[in-house]
């Protein structure tokens, strides 16, 4: 296990022996927003393989604000999170430095990482439909559905201004513009059974619970809700609906990532570098998506079974970096509709 105070205890002792010699450990160490514990695995497995030592720091937030406020002292080797937008605002802020890196490219989609080489995706996961196996019988769907009358009451949704969410709308601007994408967005605030709230956990429970037929979650909930032993009622929840993955039969699902990015002032850039190889890897990206219930971005590497039970994804080959650029239209859309009221 990785705790911040043992994270902090071997930075103290890092900068103590950098004083006093040139000849340090190899090692790596990672800000990130995931949870030690669902990276471990991963982390374990690269440095049995390379002899290097990984120490993690987990924030729950700020770390990008931390990361600037340390400067050019700052022990941060590799960031981790979630999102595309997290990664790009991360390249944005001037916190990460670009890598160029032929095994990396190689694995991981255009689409997926950043034309300058600041931010890598790693995995994958599909912003779906979660449908009642009771009350939906269709198993196709898009998200310009979403507005369709035929579902007015039976929609439930977390804030239009999570992350997740604004993912989704930016990528209908990507697609429609945003005139379109406004009334898209009016559609389905019209069709909410409930005011937007709780997480994709959440939305869930209210199919199971008949609140809503439709639910808008990320795939890899599914998997955790499944897996879930502490809280056993939300197997429950999972086993109550089906997945459906908006307009596979066009242009694809919308699909958002987790992923990495190469600090700015890396005091261990090689070994960073070489993590990153590995995480690009197809068996650091099964490692990694086995464990989140997430889709690797290398077609070459499996998913888990557990995933794959969840059906086909044909993933949105729109580039993310263009779905960042919409994130702000978004926001600013989601409060033009009222759509949290």
């Amino acid at each position: 296990m990785y705790t911040k105070s043992a994270f902090a205890a071997g930075l103290s002792a890092l900068l103590v022996a950098s004083v006093g010699t040139t000849a340090l450990a190899a090692e790596v160490n990672i800000y990130s927003y995931r949870q030690p514990d669902l990276i471990a695995p991963l982390l374990d497995a690269f440095t049995k393989e390379s002899g290097i030592k990984t120490n993690v720091l987990f924030l729950k937030k700020g770390l990008v604000e931390r990361v600037k406020a340390e400067g050019e002292n700052s022990p941060a080797d590799l960031i981790f999170t979630v999102d595309i937008s997290r990664l790009s605002n991360a390249k944005g802020e001037g916190i990460t430095q670009p890598v160029e890196s032929e095994a990396i490219n190689a694995t991981i989609p255009t689409n997926f990482r950043d034309p300058e080489g600041h931010w890598y995706g790693l995995t994958t996961r599909g912003r779906v439909v979660y449908a009642s196996k009771d009350r939906v019988p269709q198993d196709a769907i898009t998200y310009e559905e979403l507005a369709d009358p035929k579902w007015k009451g039976k929609i439930c949704i977390r804030s239009g201004q999570h992350d997740y969410n604004l993912g989704l709308i930016s990528s209908m601007i990507s697609h429609q513009g945003e005139e379109k994408a406004e009334a898209w967005l009016r559609g389905v605030k019209d069709n909410l059974a409930r005011k937007p709230g709780g997480n994709d956990r959440a939305q869930a429970k209210g199919v199971f619970a008949g609140e809503c037929d439709l639910g808008i979650g990320n795939t890899y909930y599914v998997g955790l809700m499944k897996t879930n032993e502490k809280e056993p009622e939300q197997k429950e929840w999972a086993d109550s609906i089906k997945v459906l993955f908006p307009n596979s039969a066009d242009r694809g699902t919308h699909v958002n990532i987790s992923g990495m990015a190469l600090a700015k002032n890396a005091p261990n850039r090689d070994d960073a570098i070489k993590l990153m190889e590995f995480l690009a890897s197809p068996k650091g990206q099964e490692i990694y998506a086995e464990q989140v219930f997430e889709y690797p971005v290398d077609p070459a590497a499996k998913a888990s079974d557990i995933v794959t039970s969840f059906g086909d994804i044909n993933a949105d080959p729109i580039a993310l970096e263009e779905i960042a650029k919409n994130r702000k239209a978004a926001s600013v859309l989601v409060d033009k509709v009222g759509f949290n009221n």
